[in-house]
């Protein structure tokens, strides 16, 4: 298995925390693929998900939350 500094996930994320913030999200929606459609699954989800983040693979957006009314 890989290891993934918290610098080569900051070099495309911009920030270590944003970068596994996003990388888990990423394994959470391929998590919800049907099983039979992945072809290859011989990583774990979060592994893959940070290959693509640290090769630039994943686009991104933030957006700000929306302040709820009381």
């Amino acid at each position: 298995m890989r290891v993934f500094t918290p610098t080569e996930i900051a070099h495309q994320a911009g920030n270590k925390y944003i970068g596994v913030l996003v990388a888990a999200k990423f394994a959470r929606y391929v998590n919800d693929f049907p099983k039979e459609r992945l072809v290859e699954r011989e990583k774990k989800l979060t592994t893959t998900s940070f290959e693509e983040l640290a090769g630039g693979n994943l686009k991104y957006k933030i957006t700000r939350r929306r302040r709820q009314e009381v």
